[in-house]
């Protein structure tokens, strides 16, 4: 690849693809798959951790080793700079919030803010996290060219804790993949263990998502109907701190209507949620919340909190209620439940305002009006 090709290539730090699965591996996964699709694919080059045989894009691989202790924070504030640098790149961008360093002025610099819960709730993560924000984000905030986010409240809150990113930031309403559609499969929900009506929780089981919270709010629908047949079921994986979830779930007086699928595969989330009674997201904070645009994209039902973004993706289409109130949550859960009225069209519709294929379109005018 020559340096005379690269000064109109753009970089993309794609390490969330090699290392996590969650909502910023989905974010990378999808923006870059949308960009190919629009034709910028031979305009990219991805810096990751791992080559994938399977993409037609230029790939460094730079791998994150773990030994010797400090290597991660070398790869990222030296290796990968100076590959950048000798290739000549026009801009990197960095979809996981952190970066990119190093740069001469003449390599524009994108930036990507999920959320700002490090600073925002600093005890729904670890410490090093907390520090990590805290020493470099307003660094790195001033640096960059351009700021995106995932919604308008992010971009408020981004705007409030650095006042001098007011003119260098837009937001990016993520989107969701086609197989997000309604699915009916019941022999795969058998094979799954469902077979009663459920509500369904998808994501990370950690405190921030408030799901101690819905436990106590199942409980109470549960009490209130006992005449009814209806479980709870949990998709996602255990993750930090979730040992008070557990000892909640250990001691809950309906457990055995509560299930934990764990880690469930790509293709069975389109038939947990349209199967679904309604998708609950009880979270305190979130920058996006793209399971609600998920379930919407199925048909089902969705409840969340009234609190972040969750207000702003679900206005008009989702069921609210207030973020600590148990009983609040329960009265929503039997609003649904006893509710008449088929209401599929209308979240499918309401989903149809969030697309990848706006949310690349979107990034790459941005792109270019930076890399001019």
């Amino acid at each position: 690849m020559s340096h005379k090709n690269d000064n109109k290539v753009v970089a993309i730090i794609a390490d969330p693809l090699d290392n996590q699965r969650a909502g910023v591996h989905v974010f990378t996964r999808e923006l870059i798959q949308a960009l190919v699709d629009q034709g910028k694919g031979d305009q990219l080059l991805l810096v990751r951790e791992k080559h994938d045989p399977n993409l037609d894009i230029k790939q460094i691989v730079v791998p994150n080793i773990r030994i010797p202790i400090g290597f991660a924070s070398l790869r990222l504030f030296f290796i990968i700079p100076w590959i950048l640098r000798s290739r000549g790149v026009a801009a990197v961008f960095e979809p996981a919030h952190f970066g990119p360093f190093n740069l001469p002025r003449r390599i524009k610099r994108l930036t990507m803010i999920h959320d700002l819960t490090p600073l925002i709730f600093p005890e729904y993560h670890r410490w090093h996290s907390q520090l990590l924000q805290k020493l470099f984000l307003k660094g790195i905030l001033r640096k960059t060219d351009w700021v995106f986010t995932n919604s308008k409240h992010t971009s408020q809150d981004v705007a409030a804790f650095f006042p001098f990113t007011k003119n260098k930031i837009q937001h990016l309403y993520l989107g969701k993949h086609p197989a997000f559609r309604p699915t009916k499969n019941p022999a795969r929900l058998k094979e799954l263990g469902i077979t009663k009506p459920y509500f369904i929780y998808v994501g990370t089981i950690e405190p921030r998502k408030n799901l101690e919270l819905l436990l106590e709010a199942f409980a109470t629908f549960c009490l209130e109907n006992k005449e009814q047949e209806i479980e709870l079921v949990f998709a996602g994986q255990m993750g930090w701190k979730s040992a008070g979830f557990q000892e909640a779930l250990a001691e809950h007086p309906y457990r055995d209507k509560i299930k934990l699928l764990g880690f469930v595969a790509f293709l069975d989330l389109p038939i947990l949620y349209t199967h679904a009674m309604a998708l609950i997201y009880p979270s305190k904070y979130e920058g996006f919340g793209l399971p609600i645009v998920e379930a919407l994209a199925c048909g089902t039902d969705v409840i969340t909190a009234k609190n972040s973004s969750l207000k702003e993706i679900g206005e008009g289409a989702a069921f609210f209620f207030e973020t600590d109130d148990a009983a609040s949550l329960a009265a929503r859960m039997e609003e649904v439940f006893y509710s008449e009225g088929d209401r599929s069209l209308k979240n499918q519709q309401h989903s149809e305002k969030f697309s990848w294929e706006r949310c690349a379109r979107e990034f790459w005018q941005k792109v270019e009006g930076v890399v001019k």
